[in-house]
């Protein structure tokens, strides 16, 4: 594959960011590794960070380049900083960069597929939230979307924190703003999404912090009648987790198969 760092100015932001981007690139002669590339533009997956990370975390904690090498599949990473994916109302606009700016960037600098059915978006913890948030006010751009650990219900953990984010962050993000019942709920976004929703997956160790929130998601979607596939097993909020979990989202998603490469 082809990992490209790709520093750029994002008119949504005002300013220089950045993204790390995994590319199929189709191998024949490479040593333990196997190359693979679609037929036409890639399918895209959208990968988001945590709260204490940045666009190069998946690379450095996981071998989700090692992983998506033979499914010819592209991922996108942006940086997001701090901002729970969110037009912050003391910073900057991260959703608006994410939902709006970002897609259309990255087809402008790269090959990638428009289709619905090659979208996905999946992320952990924060990012988790990002990718629910996204998938469910923007069903129709995605295929499928996956969470893991993810914090799933930030507007009972704004006011009831059970590790609490640094004060600093919530008033950055929605100041004196109300999250519930607003499109920043993703429960609230749940309670109320229509039939056209993509795949979901949620993923949560039952030691990890997170747990209750994804819980509370987990039983509104059933409530709700809202097909979701659920992975609530022993694991904690760390990277050992985050590893061996993408490898279960990216054998769940619902790739196509008219690829073509080689060993």
């Amino acid at each position: 594959m082809a990992r490209i760092r790709c520093d750029f100015f994002s008119e949504a932001l005002g300013m220089g960011t950045s993204m790390t981007v995994l590319l199929p690139e189709r191998t024949s002669a490479q040593i333990g590794m196997a190359g693979s590339a679609a037929v036409g533009d890639p399918p895209v997956l959208y990968l988001l960070h945590g709260l204490t990370d940045d666009d190069t975390i998946w690379t450095r904690r996981t071998s989700i380049e090692r992983y998506v090498a033979p499914l010819g599949l592209a991922v996108v990473m942006p940086n997001a900083g701090r901002s729970f994916y969110t037009d912050e109302e003391h910073g900057n606009r991260y959703w608006t960069f994410l939902s709006a700016e970002l897609p259309e960037v990255c087809r402008s600098f790269f090959r990638l597929s428009e289709r619905r059915e090659d979208t996905f978006v999946a992320g952990l913890s924060m990012g988790g939230y990002g990718a629910m948030k996204w998938a469910l006010r923007d069903p129709g751009r995605f295929a499928a979307a996956a969470s893991l650990s993810g914090a799933l219900d930030v507007a009972r953990r704004r006011e009831h924190p059970t590790r609490p984010v640094d004060p600093a962050v919530w008033h950055t993000v929605w100041g004196d703003r109300q999250v519930p019942g607003t499109d920043d709920d993703t429960v609230a976004l749940l309670e109320r999404a229509g039939d056209a929703l993509p795949a979901l997956y949620v993923a949560c160790g039952t030691e990890d912090f997170l747990y209750e929130d994804n819980t509370r998601f987990v039983e509104t979607a059933r409530r709700r009648g809202v097909p979701l596939t659920v992975d609530l097993s022993p694991g904690g909020h760390d990277w050992g987790y985050w590893d061996a979990k993408i490898q279960d989202v990216l054998a769940w998603l619902p790739l196509r198969r008219d690829t073509a490469g080689g060993n």
